[in-house]
């Protein structure tokens, strides 16, 4: 039977307990590295624990740290402008935003100064203000957050009757609500600044509520599209009537100046004849006279005048007149 070799190749180095040694401090080395190194996003700022203590804040860009969980960072969006939403939830967000179709009355259903339910959906835009105080001065975010901006929203429209929810005292409330909230926030050393309060919907509750609610709309609409039509109508009319009138003014006027000139004219003519008369009355009467049987008879055809007496000149009447002029 032939023989066998049963000895082990020799691998093409030899370990060794340098070479171990070495492998070790690659490794530990590469480790060290890789854990005091951390990168700080342009939108956050890192809080660096030593030993679990707060130690300081770092800005953006690339930082060093104590290794081995020695110093440990923990990144806060501090320039991140966050939402939350009340009554509703957004499903995805975009362009197009898709909305929940679940309801969450437990925060949108309210009580109205006079007694009335309503229905408000609304949201908030806050921002990270200190990130030390986001991290340690409050336990549950969220929740915290929450109760707030209901306790807050409740408060206002507590203060207010249904309809001025509903309508003129909308602006009011959103404004009022983020002052409120900051000041809250504020004494609690949150950490937030909230930037915007917003209604989304205000509606009474579904069903009859709602239903008379937007016959009260719908009639309220009509009566608003009737006065805008009684409006284009009277600015219509008026123009044209505050014209026409203008105008029978002026003709007024010209009327009143046409016989004012007139008389004046009259009188004029009635001094003149009285000067004259004063110094000829005969021939003036005469003259006078004649010039009113001229004005009565000019119109007037085939009338001939005829001293009853025939003491004044002998009548004459034009034998041949009516005969076509014939000898």
């Amino acid at each position: 039977m032939p023989e066998r070799n049963v000895t082990p190749p020799r691998m093409p180095f030899s370990i060794t307990p340098r070479t171990i040694l070495i492998v070790v401090i690659v490794v530990v080395a590469v480790i060290v590295i890789m854990g005091s190194f951390f990168v700080v996003d342009q939108t956050e700022e890192a809080v660096v624990l030593r030993f679990g203590k707060y130690n300081r804040i770092v800005e953006a860009g690339l930082h060093f740290k104590l290794p081995f969980n020695i110093e440990k960072n923990y990144n806060v969006p501090t320039q991140v402008i966050q939402n939350m939403t009340f009554g509703f939830r957004t499903e995805k967000p975009g362009v197009t935003t898709v909305y929940s179709s679940k309801d969450y009355p437990q925060e949108s259903i309210m009580l109205t100064g006079d007694l009335n339910i309503v229905d408000v959906e609304w949201i908030i835009q806050y921002r990270i203000s200190d990130a030390k105080a986001w991290l340690f001065n409050i336990e549950n975010h969220s929740k915290t957050i929450r109760d707030i901006s209901q306790s807050v929203i409740n408060q206002l429209v507590g203060d207010r009757g249904i309809l001025d929810v509903l309508g003129p005292e909308r602006n009011a409330i959103e404004v009022q609500g983020q002052e409120l909230m900051n000041e809250i926030f504020n004494s609690y050393n949150f950490g937030i600044r909230v930037t915007t309060v917003k209604l989304q919907n205000v509606v009474p509750p579904k069903g009859p509520v709602q239903d008379a609610f937007e016959d009260v709309n719908k009639s309220i609409q009509d009566m608003n599209r009737l006065i805008n039509e009684g409006k284009e109508a009277y600015n219509k009319e008026i123009p044209k009537a505050r014209g026409e009138a203008e105008q029978m003014i002026q003709i007024a006027r010209g009327y009143a100046t046409e016989r004012v000139n007139k008389a004046r004219g009259d009188v004029a003519r009635f001094d003149s004849v009285l000067a004259e008369y004063r110094r000829a009355p005969n021939t003036t009467r005469t003259r006078l006279y004649y010039e009113m049987i001229e004005d009565i008879f000019k119109n007037e055809k085939n009338v001939e005048l005829i001293d009853k007496n025939l003491r004044n000149f002998l009548p004459l009447k034009n034998l041949t007149e009516g005969q076509g002029g014939s000898r």
